[in-house]
């Protein structure tokens, strides 16, 4: 056990250590950032870390703009009126609705409010008081509920229960309101998993956004945890339901990259042989998720997450020329899988960037040889 302890540890001081990379002659070694062979990422126009956007995985100006409008003035009004004219079965409204009750989550998180002083996130209070029947702010509002248990209670434990008890009722209060509406069923997806859905009725609420969205990545991405070994599922599971996803993908469909979601939340704790990242499982997962990007319409709202992915994956398979090739293409945002379950998403995004970058210079990359 100490030998394993010591093995990890030495990963996670490479880890630290890898912006300070070193290229030449198809290999790649740590050296000091002065150094004037170090790979440097400013090289490629990339964003420096301190500058990341740890809110989305792409750029959405509308809604930048409204968070702005809507944190300053604490009036929710903006919010409506984005949502309102977003199309309600697209993947861009449940990426909006995430974005809102994150916002509201994070305010309250800090500002809890006090004596004389109000809570943080007021303005969604105030619009479900002043718009009880506004389909928006009640499939907010559920996933407000949602991320709360989430952030602030333990799976199993009566405060987790409770607030997803009631965000489980804002679902259905969702639901009455836009009946055609898949988003509240897709904010229950993450209730059925804290609250232990059976699979028979897990299986029901999946049927209820099938016949509204069928080709929803969104929807799938969030059910997909529910068949995983680590919650209701298993290893087998997730990948029947992740394959079976992309079978069925329609032309042009990112849901060809599901079977790359489902290798990743199965990833072993501790991968020290690089050969596993081209093993066949995962080579047929980054091989389908390249070819889903490819694809894909370019201003698909999903597409930034799937190349998130890919970067992950590509780095860690050592195929740095692809690796850049999706860098290029998403740099700045990093509000996405697998670099949210960091406790710094920045900095883990900046650290596979530095090493796609001196991988890539090592074998004769440069800037100018980088198609974009």
């Amino acid at each position: 056990m100490e030998i394993l302890w010591v093995l990890i540890a030495l990963v996670m001081l490479g880890f630290v250590l890898l912006p300070f990379l070193r290229r030449g002659r198809g290999a790649i070694s740590l050296v000091s950032p002065d150094h004037p062979d170090a790979a440097d990422p400013a090289n490629y126009g990339f964003v420096p870390e301190e500058e990341l956007d740890i809110r989305m995985p792409g750029p959405d100006q509308d809604l930048l703009d409204v968070l702005d409008v809507v944190q300053r003035t604490q009036d929710y009004r903006a919010a409506q009126q984005l949502l309102a004219g977003t199309e309600a079965e697209g993947e861009q409204r449940w990426q909006r609705v995430q974005a809102f009750a994150g916002a509201a989550s994070l305010e309250l998180r800090q500002r809890p409010g006090g004596v004389g002083e109000p809570a943080g996130g007021q303005w969604l209070r105030v619009w479900r008081a002043e718009a009880p029947k506004d389909a928006g702010g009640a499939a907010v509002h559920a996933e407000f509920l949602v991320q709360q248990a989430w952030r602030t209670a333990s799976p199993g434990t009566d405060e987790f229960r409770i607030i997803m008890e009631e965000a489980k009722a804002a679902c259905g209060d969702a639901a009455l309101l836009a009946p055609g509406d898949p988003i509240p069923y897709i904010v229950e997806l993450s209730v059925a998993r804290g609250l232990n859905y059976s699979q028979k009725d897990f299986e029901q609420l999946w049927l209820k956004i099938l016949d509204r969205a069928p080709a929803h990545m969104g929807a799938h991405l969030a059910a997909l945890h529910y068949w995983c070994e680590k919650w209701h599922g298993s290893r087998e599971a997730a990948y029947s339901f992740a394959e079976a996803a992309a079978a069925r993908a329609p032309r042009g469909s990112l849901l060809a990259a599901m079977p790359l979601f489902a290798v990743f939340e199965h990833l072993p704790e501790v991968t020290l042989v690089s050969s596993f990242w081209r093993t066949e499982v995962v080579s047929k997962a980054v091989h389908g998720a390249l070819h889903a990007v490819h694809s894909a319409r370019p201003d698909d709202p999903m597409l930034a997450h799937v190349r998130h992915m890919l970067v992950f994956f590509l780095v860690r398979g050592e195929r740095w020329s692809e690796a850049m090739n999706q860098l290029v293409r998403i740099d700045g945002h990093v509000g996405a899988l697998p670099w949210t379950l960091s406790a710094d998403p920045a900095a883990e995004f900046a650290v596979y960037r530095a090493l796609a970058v001196a991988g890539y210079e090592a074998n004769g990359g440069s800037p100018a040889s980088l198609p974009h």
